[in-house]
């Protein structure tokens, strides 16, 4: 699936993620650094091995990616969410985050980051449960779904 985002294509999807772009994005967020050759292929394996996936792309370069791993029926895991540092505040992280919870709106959602990113996660609707710990984003959708009376 492709979709247009102010003006960059959003394309769904866990094969073919281009293991150099996806180590791009990880060296601008500072995740890596002089990664050896005989490793590179993990930078693609980790979309195989994820549930969802959605990655932006601005022509032929890729500036954004998310990825999940989620048993789909209860509960999901926000494992990776970059944005190029040049096209950050333009919405796409927000978009990303918004795009993976329609794939499981009533589950409950956890987000692997660490705490500069707990206020853009509250934004995305998450709950901070314990401030002074890493991790601890959740995203509860039974309450949503208590809300819309499906639960």
């Amino acid at each position: 699936m492709y979709q247009y985002f102010n003006g960059f294509i959003i394309r769904e999807g866990t094969e073919g993620v281009p293991a150099d772009n996806v180590e791009a994005l990880f060296k601008d967020a500072g995740w890596v650094k002089n990664t050896p050759n005989w490793q590179k292929e993990k930078f693609s394996l980790i979309f195989q091995n994820s549930t969802w996936a959605f990655t932006v792309w601005n022509q032929e370069l890729m500036i954004g990616m998310i990825r999940v791993i989620s048993d789909k029926i209860m509960a999901a895991s926000i494992m990776d969410l970059v944005v190029l540092s040049d096209y950050r505040g333009r919405g796409i992280g927000t978009k990303l985050v918004d795009l993976c919870v329609q794939k499981l709106p009533h589950g409950d959602w956890f987000a692997h980051t660490s705490a500069t990113n707990f206020s853009f996660y509250q934004k995305c609707g998450f709950e901070v449960k314990d401030p002074t710990m890493n991790g601890t984003c959740v995203f509860y959708g039974y309450k949503q779904a208590r809300i819309e009376g499906h639960r």
